[in-house]
């Protein structure tokens, strides 16, 4: 199964990126166990994927009030884990279901892809897995004040894009990134209707 998409229904796409373009969940809760290991401590894989969309500090703060964690110095916390996952992103897979409309749109529409990341994580994870040169705008967590599921990333590409929100179709993988894609007035694709990640015991 595919996605099919209508030309002159829309003027624009927008593509989350972990999890969506490309599966990366399983290098990031890596980089992240990296990151708590000299603490003496773990997240669970269990409790990391449903929350994979979830931003930085989201996903930090569930951490600490679900496990009783006293509170991480970020700053400290936030280099190890990007050193980590700079350091394996190279073993990245492109979501090829959704890579292939990325290509298949490029040239014919403006196409962005608008993330939780951080941009330094997003560029490493675009230019490993060979999808960068598709995309002229990348909007991150670094170019907003809220994270999804507040609509700022999606509306924030859609404002470079010169294009009316209504006018943009998001694919999606997170019920946070959906939410951000519906408040932001935005037609949306749930990938998980096409494909599911085969999760080992790391992640």
């Amino acid at each position: 199964m595919s996605f099919v998409l209508e030309s002159g229904t829309f003027d624009a796409l927008v593509f989350d990126c972990d999890g969506t373009l490309v599966d990366s969940a399983g290098a990031h809760l890596y980089s992240i166990q990296e990151a708590l290991a000299p603490l003496g401590l773990t997240m669970p894989p269990e409790w990391y994927h449903p929350r994979h969309g979830f931003g930085p500090e989201d996903l930090l703060d569930a951490y600490e009030a679900d496990f009783k964690v006293e509170s991480l110095i970020r700053k400290d916390f936030y280099e190890r884990v990007n050193d980590a996952y700079l350091a394996g992103v190279n073993l990245i897979q492109e979501i090829k279901v959704v890579a292939d409309v990325a290509r298949d749109w490029f040239g014919k529409v403006p196409m962005a892809v608008a993330s939780n990341g951080v941009r330094k994580n997003v560029e490493a994870t675009l230019i490993a897995t060979r999808l960068r040169p598709l995309f002229y705008t990348i909007v991150t967590a670094d170019d907003v004040k809220h994270a999804k599921p507040a609509p700022d990333v999606y509306i924030e590409a859609a404002r470079r894009m010169r294009v009316k929100p209504e006018r943009v179709v998001v694919f999606e993988d997170s019920d946070e990134g959906l939410e951000a894609a519906r408040r932001a007035g935005m037609r949306s694709h749930d990938i998980r209707k096409v494909w599911s990640p085969v999760r080992s015991s790391q992640g």
